[in-house]
């Protein structure tokens, strides 16, 4: 059972609130965060992977401290990011795979196989020597997904991790997430890709505007964005 709690959480940068008194009770496996650009959409999700600590209140996933427990929070919630380069970090795809879970005490002979059995669970058996960035985009988010998967966490994070990417791919990967057993939450300005979700929580300005099942949360959404884009004032944009 998954439980995300986010209690009375403020969070500034550079003295401009970015949260605000924000609380969340999220237990469902598929849920959406959807808002404008600047809305404190990725601060949340970093705030839940505990990359960050709010100013004030508390963030728990399945009762772990993740701001301050980092060893158990990494065991808990993975995390893909927009652009995979900011998550790897080692030259071939094997080194990649095998870090994290050796980290968490497998030898470097165990790692090795669970990294082969998830290459090939994936198609992508000969994976393992490629140089990680003489990979094409989507294939360097396969590998960030392969790795977050060896670490099994209860949780996944998705900040944008379609974005950029061709429509092809983005099916193949959205097929993959679908089918994986983790919840997600997934940050997106694509509302096609949420409609099937149980929950989505629309954030604006640090606070929550609307929060619930997809058929009432997207229309209010797509009207008001609708209503910004006809309007005239400089200041909306």
């Amino acid at each position: 059972m998954l439980s995300i709690k986010l209690n009375a959480v403020d969070l500034a940068f550079n003295n401009t609130a970015v949260l605000s008194a924000l609380s969340l009770d999220i237990t469902q496996q598929r849920v959406a965060l959807i808002g404008r650009n600047g809305a404190g959409k990725s601060q949340l999700v970093r705030l839940i992977a505990g990359l960050i600590r709010p100013d004030r209140g508390t963030v728990r996933v399945n009762g772990v401290d993740v701001g301050r427990d980092r060893r158990a929070a990494l065991q808990t919630v993975g995390i893909l990011f927009q652009n995979p380069d900011h998550q790897l970090i080692f030259p071939t795809v094997m080194e990649e795979l095998c870090f994290g879970i050796q980290q968490q005490g497998q030898t470097r002979a165990q790692a090795q196989d669970m990294a082969q059995a998830m290459l090939q669970r994936f198609a992508c058996a000969d994976w393992g020597p490629r140089v990680v960035h003489g990979l094409s985009q989507g294939q360097r988010h396969l590998v960030c997904l392969m790795a977050v998967l060896l670490m099994r966490p209860a949780l996944i994070l998705l900040d944008e991790p379609f974005a950029g990417l061709d429509m092809a791919t983005t099916r193949r990967l959205g097929r993959y997430l679908e089918g994986l057993d983790q919840a997600l939450l997934h940050v997106t300005h694509d509302l096609a890709a949420i409609a099937g979700y149980e929950r989505v929580i629309w954030l604006d300005r640090g606070q929550v505007l609307a929060d619930g099942p997809p058929d009432t949360v997207l229309p209010l959404f797509r009207a008001h964005m609708m209503a910004l884009g006809d309007g005239d004032a400089v200041a909306e944009l």
